[in-house]
């Protein structure tokens, strides 16, 4: 995501609509995907992106500058992210979402090269799917992000202690269910 200028952030939070769809240009992108980390469903991800510019352009006249944009963005996001994970975990059972895709002409080398990559992007994701939706949202902002743990607490609001616990236990579970998934496919 490319950093967003103060300037703007004050037109947007004024009312200028032009302002606020530039933001959104600039960062929804970048919402969705951490949105999609977090919930591991392209529609919840959808859904949480919606949600996160919603209160954003309510909250955008408010925004002090204390932190950076990109830190105050973190936390709305991965907040809405965890809230609705924890919703949805409550309200319904697993979806089966299905992925369609255009056929695509690719050579043998590609195909090869996109089905590896997609296979291990499919494993990450049933792995992350597996830890709790806090342990989720701090392995995908340190691993996957690269925040360091103190940029991991502003973000979600917590204690940088807690951000360390809930990172070794995610951790400890990914090499436990990664052993798993190794045993399951080796046989």
């Amino acid at each position: 995501m490319q950093e967003i200028e103060k300037e703007l952030i004050v037109r947007a939070g004024q009312g200028d609509m032009k302002a606020f769809r530039d933001i959104y240009e600039r960062a929804s992108a970048y919402v969705y995907t951490l949105a999609y980390r977090v919930t591991n469903k392209k529609h919840d991800a959808e859904e949480v992106t919606q949600d996160v510019f919603l209160k954003i352009h309510r909250n955008l006249g408010f925004f002090k500058f204390e932190s950076s944009f990109k830190t105050w963005l973190y936390r709305i996001a991965v907040n809405t992210a965890l809230n609705h994970a924890k919703k949805r975990g409550r309200v319904a059972a697993r979806e089966v979402e299905e992925v369609f895709e255009d056929p695509v002409t690719v050579t043998q080398p590609e195909a090869r090269d996109r089905l590896e990559a997609e296979d291990a992007a499919g494993k990450l994701k049933v792995l992350l799917d597996r830890l709790n939706p806090d342990q989720r949202a701090c392995i995908v902002l340190r691993e996957i992000e690269g925040l360091d743990y103190q940029e991991i607490s502003r973000s979600l609001g917590i204690n940088i202690n807690t951000v360390r616990s809930r990172l070794k236990r995610a951790r400890e579970a990914l090499m436990i269910l990664g052993r798993g998934e190794v045993a399951n496919h080796a046989v």
